[in-house]
């Protein structure tokens, strides 16, 4: 029997955000509107809005505002606009037609010149949780989205941590902090969403080397 599924990023969001310790690591996020967007670039210069439900990379867009210039990447696509209004209207039409979140953008660790995130995954066995898988995630050339579905490339977290932060010792302590954090994430989720049994974990390091999770799926591809 199939465990209990949570398509929406919003709810799990926000029961992580009620964890001090958790919410330190979760990017300033917000529904999608026209003044959130406005005001979150204006404050961090770079956002990426995706849908609520869905995965694969789908609908993911990067927004940014640079010296008064609206732009917003899509796949390999990039549009500019000389005004917020033009941008948006645009934005709009490039949207896939389903609700959206706006989340704060982080400037990850690269790869020769490409980001690249991390996916952890855990299975519920026997009462206890079990890690399945610990890897690193390329983006193809030419994007910003990592998913192995849109062309990323795979490695394991400790040779992506060692090559992108390029400092010795690096994967292993930064896989250390990563699977501290998804063992107090697991205890949060599985109290507010009891029947769960898998979780994908979708984390970013940034390029000082700060931890950052994107987003928590329940059923991880």
């Amino acid at each position: 029997m199939a465990g209990r599924q949570l398509a929406n990023k919003w709810l799990k969001t926000e029961a992580l955000l009620r964890n001090a310790d958790v919410a330190a690591h979760i990017p300033q996020t917000r529904m999608f509107s026209a003044e959130s967007l406005r005001s979150m670039l204006h404050q961090f210069g770079m956002v990426v809005i995706k849908p609520l439900r869905g995965g694969g990379g789908y609908g993911v867009i990067k927004v940014s505002c640079t010296r008064g210039i609206y732009s917003f990447t899509y796949m390999s696509s990039q549009r500019s606009f000389s005004s917020f209004e033009a941008m948006f209207r645009a934005l709009n039409r490039a949207k896939v037609g389903r609700r959206y979140m706006i989340q704060q953008g982080i400037h990850l660790a690269r790869i020769g010149g490409r980001p690249i995130d991390y996916r952890v995954k855990v299975v519920k066995q026997g009462g206890g949780w079990v890690y399945r898988s610990m890897v690193g995630r390329l983006a193809r050339p030419g994007l910003f989205v990592t998913n192995l579905c849109k062309g990323g490339t795979q490695l394991t977290a400790r040779k992506g941590l060692e090559l992108s932060l390029r400092r010795r010792g690096a994967g292993i302590k930064k896989r250390k902090e990563m699977r501290n954090l998804t063992n107090t994430c697991i205890a949060i989720l599985e109290a507010a969403f009891p029947g769960i049994d898998q979780l994908g974990f979708d984390y970013g390091i940034d390029q000082s080397g700060k931890l950052w999770i994107f987003e928590v799926n329940t059923r991880p591809q």
